[in-house]
């Protein structure tokens, strides 16, 4: 009698081709900021000065606008979230698979950072600010860090067969707050438009470079079919 080895259970396809996609076109949204290329730049200021008007004239909306960006889509909030995730992952014994969310949480906000500090570019400048931000603008981290947490979340429903009502919700949360911290960071006259879509490009990029590594592991490989000897005869 011959017996198989246990394999593993089959790991969803990594969507490379978006996060190359991704990749390329953040190189080239990164050399078009970094040249000043004149027609980004003048749609930059354009959007900016037209959503920084609306801000000024409607406070209100400004104020509920301030406590999105400040606490629902802050970049900590985010981590968080991000946390749990962790947290949960690790009570349920998948220690690996907790440790790689993690790390790729603070490697989102590493590659952040470096490029905010290599880019070094200039935020908008208001004679009427309607808020304040630190740091350098390229690229957004508000949005990276949603796009990472979002992103591996997504990557977690699939991994674990996560059935269709919560990966709807779980997609339905991340284009909105996708495009809710965009706007908010746009709106508060903290970021450019190209800020906001480098970090969502760059965040996606992030996302799909741990997936991808993450199932090239060698205990992430299915177990070839062994033949043991029948020990019973």
């Amino acid at each position: 009698m011959l017996l198989d080895a246990p394999q593993t259970r089959p790991r969803p396809a990594v969507p490379f081709r978006v996060g190359l996609a991704c990749a390329v076109l953040a190189a080239v949204l990164l050399v078009l900021v970094v040249a000043e290329w004149g027609p980004l730049m003048a749609l930059d200021r354009s959007i900016a000065r037209g959503l920084h008007r609306r801000a000024v004239a409607d406070p209100g909306l400004t104020h509920a606008v301030r406590i999105l960006s400040d606490w629902v889509w802050d970049p900590w909030a985010m981590r968080a979230l991000l946390a749990v995730v962790v947290v949960v992952l690790v009570r349920r014994g998948d220690r690996l698979l907790a440790l790689w969310v993690a790390a790729t949480s603070a490697f989102g906000t590493a590659v952040q950072q470096g490029l905010k500090a290599a880019v070094d570019r200039d935020r908008p400048h208001w004679t009427d600010p309607v808020a304040s931000a630190g740091y350098a603008a390229f690229p957004s981290g508000h949005a990276l860090t949603v796009t990472v947490a979002f992103g591996l979340l997504a990557w977690l429903c699939a991994l674990h067969g996560a059935g269709r009502t919560a990966r709807t919700a779980v997609f339905a949360a991340g284009a909105l707050s996708a495009l809710g911290v965009g706007f908010t960071r746009l709106f508060l006259g903290v970021h450019w438009l190209s800020d906001v879509v480098g970090g969502w490009l760059i965040g996606v990029v992030i996302v799909a470079l741990a997936a991808a590594a993450h199932r090239h592991m060698p205990l992430n490989r299915p177990l070839a079919h062994r033949s043991l000897p029948n020990r019973c005869s």
